[in-house]
């Protein structure tokens, strides 16, 4: 009779294949936070037993397959915590020193789909067979899956990315190292150096550009004439993250436009921005026309809405910190976490 997996692993299979090729139809959190707690369940059973073993390889494999998804698509304090407590189980349990392997023995250069099924497929008895059939795997090179040092290496490199990650998710950043870029001599901000940053998007730039706009803002450090352009930074450092940026750097932008009075009114027809708010090059020229019209004389912005007043106007800000408080709102829905996991 031809091995073959239960449905459930089958369907197990799909879904985490899904997650990993970053096309997921199953909820990834939900998905994943189950997967933890399943290979959390299972550090309580016999590690020596055959099913002991089996499980500790298999959720070994799953665990270190999808570290990555949870190191940057999710947001969660909680799901990170179930990854690190199941995967330092899993490390203690596979004994490095005990490895027979012959040299490059060991199943290298794994792509992500393929340990799923791998770690899935190990799972079980009916599982493993399987798998050795449709991958043509010996008995030798089947259990070489189960080697302590395969699997200690991979619970090092998934708690090490796990680790790396929290610190960037939710620690503190340091943006500090900006004030050499954007501070001139006089203390004078250089808010064409931050666009010029800003527009440099391939570089990351625009997190840190956006979070060290949102601290200067917060320090109160600016000149009059400064804070519409450190504003339109900070808003264009968020409407440019396209795939959100992590509480680490969300709980000061919040911040920042908290200060903004959303209950305003004038009688203005219209705002310079709204002139320039179709790509982000035009923006930008919005901006840099506005700080070095000499030096960069092609704007958007047509003469009669180019006045200060009017790119000062009380409900301008408010118009712009709506937005952005929205996208802000939509990362928190798109990354998942607890409400908890966004603030201090």
């Amino acid at each position: 009779m031809t091995p073959t997996l239960s449905a459930d692993h089958r369907e197990l299979i799909a879904d985490l294949s899904g997650i990993v090729s970053d096309y997921p139809y199953a909820d990834p959190e939900s998905t994943l936070a189950v997967l933890a707690g399943d290979a959390g369940e299972a550090l309580g059973r016999d590690a020596t037993s055959p099913e002991g073993s089996r499980e500790r390889t298999g959720y070994t494999i799953l665990l270190h397959a999808t570290c990555w998804y949870v190191s940057s698509r999710i947001f969660s304090k909680s799901l990170f915590a179930s990854y690190v407590q199941a995967l330092e189980g899993l490390r203690a349990q596979s004994d490095r020193t005990a490895c027979a392997c012959p040299a490059g023995a060991h199943p290298a250069a794994l792509d992500s789909e393929y340990e799923v099924e791998a770690g899935v497929s190990m799972l079980t008895e009916a599982g493993r067979a399987a798998f050795a059939e449709d991958y043509g795997l010996d008995e030798d090179e089947l259990a070489a899956f189960d080697c302590g040092a395969f699997l200690a290496d991979l619970a090092d490199e998934a708690l090490g990315r796990l680790r790396e990650a929290h610190q960037e998710l939710f620690g503190g950043i340091d943006v500090s190292p900006l004030d050499g870029k954007f501070l001139r001599d006089d203390d004078h901000i250089d808010i064409v150096a931050m666009q010029e940053a800003l527009s440099r998007s391939w570089e990351d730039n625009t997190g840190p550009v956006a979070l060290w706009s949102a601290r200067r803002w917060l320090t109160g450090q600016l000149r009059d004439e400064e804070r519409i352009g450190v504003f339109l930074c900070l808003w264009m450092g968020i409407d440019q993250s396209y795939g959100g940026l992590p509480p680490s750097y969300a709980r000061d932008l919040a911040a920042a436009l908290d200060t903004i009075d959303l209950d305003v009114t004038c009688e203005h027809p219209q705002h310079p921005w709204s002139t320039a708010d179709s790509t982000v090059r035009s923006r930008h020229r919005a901006v840099v026309h506005l700080y070095a019209p000499d030096d960069h004389p092609d704007t958007p912005v047509p003469a009669e809405l180019s006045a200060r007043e009017l790119w000062e106007c009380p409900v301008q800000y408010a118009q712009l910190a709506r937005e952005a408080l929205k996208d802000l709102e939509g990362w928190r829905t798109m990354r998942g976490g607890d409400d908890e996991d966004w603030e201090d």
